[in-house]
């Protein structure tokens, strides 16, 4: 057919939604839209009525991405296409599994600026523990935490962490949505997955021009500026363009201030109407607030001590990042797709830091510890390859992709471990001093990892209202470390097998009901940097059983998921009971739980978004030397995962032109210890926002943040079961943005 392109800033699956569809009829919709050669005019009559689908001026839709598959900025996505969950390319309503898809757009029209704030304050379950030393980018999902148990990736690639940090992404005005696959996920990338996966999943290149500008700024001297570009270059080549740069004085003095950018651009050459290539590469530069938490004082952190920072005046903490990646998709014929990827992962980090702190009551100081420098050169290359067919198998219909994915990674990390200093200073004023000149870091390991992995993955259709899923995936890593400092060497081998199957039944085609059994293997420390006191022990194992209900109603208008499931990992390195010294591999975890979430689109322009996670989880079988003596923690819950966990969004577009929303996240009880001895409190965010549209193609907001003040700790430290420090979050703070786009 021949392509209708049309310059204008909104999607037409969206405004199907803003004159009365529901979800489930949008892409109708949208083909009956295109049929009838929709025009800008027709578009701009609706303008008014699309603040209350939670439109902005930043989505565009191109004619030729007929396709449909990008998420829409309303409910839950169960229709839309996924590939975190599946490389079939399922939807969540025809995955046995839980899963949450977040328009990049939902992220950006409530203000979540960061990939972390994204995925906390839109998906079922999850949180955050960020903090500087791993990237801050680290979740918790089903009773497990940490880089090393909930993956992440960036347009379906893996970069492996190393030292248990992850760096990027972090930015989300470059993202068309990020997918969260909550439960064990190895049998789709590997181990390191037992609590679930969160894939980024970036903009592509569009055949329509399209461009659009933000500019933000607020409390703090916050000031936000980007661009996003995309459009043809000729009759083959469309390009995409994303900037985004943030600074701000920041909340905590001094050394609180912080900074990033971030860059992604992108080629896709359009071969044939069958094969196409697209080029990128993706840049991320962080500078972010030399801030390594608050010390607690009768397990509370004062409010006189709230934005005070005891970092040294010198302190640096730099993340550069850069992915480049080329993917080839062909498709010879409807029932046959080829993909593949070959990219260079790169990550030069830096931190110069004093990052322990705790009140000392003696002598009404605040007692420092942990000098420290570290660098860590990364660089991963590889490549992943994947063939999917459609046909018959015994007479049903049947899907199967099977593909390998090989990986080369160089890691270099130095460090002053050798250092050992501490000192004191003023709870109030003083001088916070330098880095010692004497402490600073010298090479200490490299390593060196090849790492190959096989899956296949298939889809058996029974019956218009049954299908058998099933996925298998073995990995083979190995690793050879080198002590730059003595020379010693020492190699291991590691080998995990992942696998899952599943049930799910339609009784109507937009109700699923569903059950599942998977596996997952996890690294016993981040596999890239493991150290030579850990390489005699194996992967820890887990698996998942879990049923669930999802389905939409009333024409889409309400989208709601139930889930229960129970997870087991075993092999955690565990104290030999009667010994102070001997490590066995004998440990246990698990966790089971109930999650739901709920979108319903109401009249007169109401949306309520709500989801609630409610689980416990617990060592079963866990030893550790505390004072001497092996104790048992067996029963505790485990560091860093809360049990309660829910979001509530309210929106009301309660006037032409005009929508008003209101954020409600909600967070249980954490411990920063394994005996629950030094318990971080459970906390209540309340966020808010006000969008008005100018005019169908430009937006002003006002974004409020933590708006009752709440002092919460994100992650913490302890130290003999008394918590030291805890890393808060951010204060009340407000920003106004204004999006154009052309």
């Amino acid at each position: 057919m021949t392509t209708h392109r049309i310059r204008t800033s909104v999607s037409l699956t969206a405004l199907a939604l803003a004159l009365g569809h529901g979800p489930a009829a949008a892409q109708e919709a949208t083909q009956e839209a295109l049929a009838r050669r929709t025009t800008l005019e027709e578009i701009s009559v609706a303008g008014a009525r699309l603040v209350g689908t939670g439109l902005s001026p930043d989505v565009a839709w191109d004619p030729k991405d007929v396709s449909l598959t990008r998420a829409s900025p309303v409910g839950l996505n169960l229709k839309t296409p996924d590939r975190g969950a599946s490389r079939l390319g399922l939807t969540p309503l025809e995955t046995p599994a839980s899963i949450d898809v977040i328009s990049g757009e939902t992220a950006r029209t409530r203000g979540q600026n960061t990939v972390t704030e994204a995925v906390t304050e839109n998906a079922t379950g999850i949180t955050t523990v960020a903090a500087p030393g791993n990237g801050n980018g680290a979740f918790t999902s089903r009773g497990f935490a940490g880089p090393n148990s909930i993956q992440q990736l960036y347009d379906g690639t893996r970069l492996f962490v190393g030292a248990g940090t992850v760096t990027f992404p972090f930015d989300t005005w470059n993202i068309e949505r990020i997918e969260v696959l909550r439960g064990p996920a190895s049998v789709l990338y590997g181990d390191g997955a037992i609590g679930g996966i969160v894939n980024v999943v970036t903009k592509k290149p569009l055949f329509t021009q399209f461009d659009v500008v933000r500019i933000g700024g607020g409390s703090y001297g916050t000031a936000r500026l980007a661009l996003d570009s995309t459009g043809p270059i000729g009759d083959a080549v469309a390009y995409r363009l994303n900037v985004s740069g943030n600074r701000s004085s920041g909340w905590m003095t001094p050394e609180g201030e912080f900074q990033n950018l971030a860059v992604s651009g992108a080629l896709t050459l359009q071969a044939t109407p069958d094969l196409s290539f697209t080029l990128s590469h993706d840049l991320g530069y962080q500078e972010p607030a030399r801030y390594w938490g608050s010390p607690v004082i009768g397990n509370r952190v004062p409010d006189s001590l709230r934005f005070r920072n005891y970092n040294v005046r010198d302190a640096k903490i730099t993340w550069a990042d850069n992915w480049t990646q080329l993917k080839t998709e062909w498709t010879p014929s409807a029932d046959i797709t080829i993909r593949n990827t070959s990219y260079r992962l790169q990550s030069r980090r830096h931190w110069l830091d004093v990052e322990q702190y705790s009140f000392n009551r003696n002598t009404g100081l605040v007692d420092r510890g942990d000098y420290l420098e570290i660098y860590h050169s990364q660089e991963q290359v590889g490549n992943r390859f994947d063939a999917a067919f459609k046909g018959d198998l015994f007479g049903f219909r049947n899907e199967f992709v099977a593909g390998f994915d090989v990986n080369h990674i160089d890691f270099k990390h130095t460090n002053n471990f050798y250092f050992d200093k501490t000192d004191s200073v003023p709870v109030f004023g003083g001088n916070l001093g330098l880095f010692p000149q004497d402490g600073r870091a010298i090479p200490a390991y490299a390593t060196a990892t090849n790492q190959a992995s096989v899956f296949a993955e298939n889809r058996l259709i029974l019956s218009e209202q049954f299908a058998l899923l099933s996925g298998v995936r073995y990995d083979a890593s190995q690793l050879d470390r080198e002590n730059l400092q003595t020379g010693g060497r020492f190699g291991k081998s590691f080998g995990g097998l992942g696998y899952r199957f599943g049930g799910i039944y339609n009784p109507t085609p937009d109700i699923a009901l569903y059950a599942q059994y998977a596996t997952a293997t996890d690294p016993v420390g981040s596999l890239i940097s493991l150290s030579q006191s850990l390489a005699g022990f194996d992967l820890s194992t887990g698996r998942q059983v879990e049923v669930g209900i999802k389905g939409l109603s009333f024409g889409g208008s309400l989208e709601w998921t139930l889930a229960g499931y129970r997870i087991v990992k075993n092999n955690l390195i565990s104290q030999l009971p009667g010994t102070s010294t001997v490590s066995v591999q004998v440990g246990q975890q698990s966790s089971q739980g109930v999650e739901a979430a709920v979108s319903i689109l109401f009249p007169e322009g109401w949306r309520v978004d709500a989801n609630v996670a409610l689980l416990h989880a617990q060592y079963d079988d866990f030893n550790q030397v505390v004072n001497g003596a092996t104790v048992s923690f067996a029963g505790r819950q485990p560091i860093d995962v809360p049990e309660q966990v829910s979001n509530l969004w309210l929106n009301w577009a309660f006037a032409p032109r005009w929508e008003a929303r209101l954020g409600v996240q909600y967070v249980g009880e954490t411990f920063n210890d394994f005996g629950n001895t030094a318990p971080r409190p459970a906390y209540a965010l309340l966020n808010a926002g006000l969008d008005y549209q100018v005019t169908a193609t430009s937006r002003l907001s006002l974004r409020g943040y933590n708006l009752t003040d709440e002092i919460f700790a994100i992650s913490g430290n302890a130290v003999n079961g008394v918590n030291t420090n805890w890393l808060l979050g951010r204060p009340r703070t407000f920003e106004v943005a204004y999006t154009v786009a052309w």
